[in-house]
């Protein structure tokens, strides 16, 4: 079957407990996706950039873990210049997944190595504690993440035009995408972000999807519980994550 993952794209660290709060209510959800924007590679800039890092830094330093860390596995999508110098404070905060896009740096293969060096992470080394992904834009060549396969845990294909801002139309050009890769990597995990509702599901999942990310169609709806049950029947219905 496939998974359901909820995103929240805080603007401060208030709405992003806030939110996590209300995920923490939703039967069935134990992971949460945090997307950090740092406004030079992606914008605007949200928490915890948009009001300066002093206070994250604070919240690493005191050794505070993000609220309900014993419920939610934390999952950051870093949409940011040099992701791996911020990895590790992420980590320190209680994230166990980190995306980082391929497109964020000139150095990938360093960043690559940089991950495994210093956290000693290897491909499915221990996925339960730490895993590394790579995301690649619509308009980038799945070239870019081939010689990098070996030493990641998932890749995550973005389904809208435009990353870093929720509500966007979703591109079905994706779903080629997705096929493609599939058929030269059909044991890789498969995450999609961007554009996720009930209707793009299916359409995503019959492609070789195996994750969904849903943040806007999650969010809006007058009923969270309700929409988020609706979304993993639809994944236990199309999918083939395992």
């Amino acid at each position: 079957m496939g998974a359901i993952v909820p995103a929240v794209l805080p603007k401060t660290r208030e709405e992003l407990e806030t939110t996590l709060d209300r995920f923490a209510l939703i039967d069935g959800v134990d992971s949460v996706q945090i997307d950090v924007i740092d406004g030079k590679f992606a914008s605007p800039a949200n928490w915890p950039y948009a009001s300066g890092t002093k206070e994250f830094a604070e919240l690493v330093n005191s050794g505070t873990l993000l609220p309900h860390a014993g419920k939610l596995r934390f999952e950051v999508d870093l949409m940011v210049r040099d992701p791996e110098q911020v990895t590790g404070a992420w980590i320190a905060v209680g994230a166990s997944r980190i995306t980082v896009h391929a497109e964020s740096t000139t150095y990938l293969p360093r960043v690559v190595t940089d991950l495994r060096v210093k956290y000693g992470h290897d491909k499915d080394f221990a996925p339960g504690l730490l895993s590394f992904g790579l995301a690649i834009g619509l308009e980038s060549d799945l070239a870019l993440i081939e010689p990098f396969i070996s030493c990641i845990d998932y890749v995550q294909f973005m389904g809208i035009a435009k990353i870093g801002r929720q509500s966007q139309p979703f591109e079905r050009r994706v779903l080629a995408r997705i096929e493609a890769f599939r058929r030269r990597h059909p044991e890789m995990p498969i995450q999609i972000d961007g554009g996720v509702t009930e209707e793009t599901a299916p359409l995503l999942l019959r492609a070789g999807a195996d994750r969904l990310v849903v943040g806007h169609d999650l969010l809006q709806a007058k009923d969270m519980s309700a929409k988020f049950k609706t979304l993993s029947s639809l994944a236990e219905q199309y999918g083939t994550y395992e």
